[in-house]
This record gives structure tokens, C-alpha cells and sequence, in this order.
């Protein structure tokens, strides 16, 4: 199934675009895109997960919805969704 990912800031910068799609299988969770996505950007590595959940100090979202409020890094995925990655933000 496609999964379209969508990178913020940082993020796309590591990752060298705004947008993708990928074919994941069935059961796949955020915690399995997130590690793979860990593997293969090395400004990505040890960015996205500690311990195999989400850095806390990250937004993901899937479909718009923050993945905290579901099962976190254990969040199903499904075709067609969209999930968002967000640096964390710092400001003044």
C-alpha cells in the first residue's frame, strides 16, 4: 500500500525534499516508517525515535492528527494516509 510522507524544516533538508511516497505493507506502523526513515537519511539518525517511541519534543501526524492522541509509534497505517514529521520548534 502507498503512504505519502511529508517533511518539515530541518527534516526536508535532511531528507533533500518536501514529499514523498512510499509502499509500505499491511501493518505497518509509524514506528516502522520512522526507523526506516532513521536508516536511511544520516541527518535523520537518532533524530525521530529514542527507545522506539517518538522523541518527545516531535510532532507526527497522521491524516492531521497528532499520533500521541492513538498509539504513538505503534500507530497503524493505512493507504492512502499522510503522515507529518515536524522538527521541534524553538523561538523566542
Amino acid at each position: 500500500m502507498d503512504i505519502d510522507l511529508r517533511f518539515f524544516a530541518t527534516f526536508r533538508e535532511a531528507v533533500g525534499e518536501k514529499e514523498q511516497t512510499r509502499t509500505v505493507g499491511d501493518e505497518t506502523t509509524v514506528g516502522d516508517v520512522l526507523t526506516t526513515l532513521e536508516g536511511e537519511y544520516d541527518g535523520l539518525e537518532g533524530q525521530l525515535l529514542e527507545e522506539g517511541q517518538i522523541r518527545p519534543q516531535l510532532s507526527v501526524l497522521k491524516n492531521g492528527r497528532n499520533v500521541v492522541h492513538m498509539a504513538g509509534a505503534e500507530t497503524t497505517l493505512e493507504a492512502g494516509d499522510i503522515v507529518s514529521v515536524f522538527p521541534p520548534v524553538a523561538g523566542g
